[in-house]
């Protein structure tokens, strides 16, 4: 198994994990229907229709 030459430093491994840290998660309000929902993605509402930047982009499938 391969082992390091040498060994790294704090600062250095650290550096490395500056992204990893987790964020909140990015919530946006629609305008028409108030619902809560991630920006920049078409959301399915209660209704069943899909919305993108308030407007109603496919219709609400009816069950049969």
């Amino acid at each position: 198994m391969p082992t390091p030459k040498k060994k790294t430093s704090r600062s250095r491994r650290d550096m490395r994990r500056s992204h990893d840290a987790i964020d909140a998660v990015a919530v946006a309000v629609d305008k028409k229907t108030g619902e809560f929902h991630r920006p920049h993605r078409a959301f399915k509402a209660a209704d069943g229709a899909y919305y993108y930047n308030g407007k109603q982009i496919s219709a609400a499938k009816s069950k049969e």
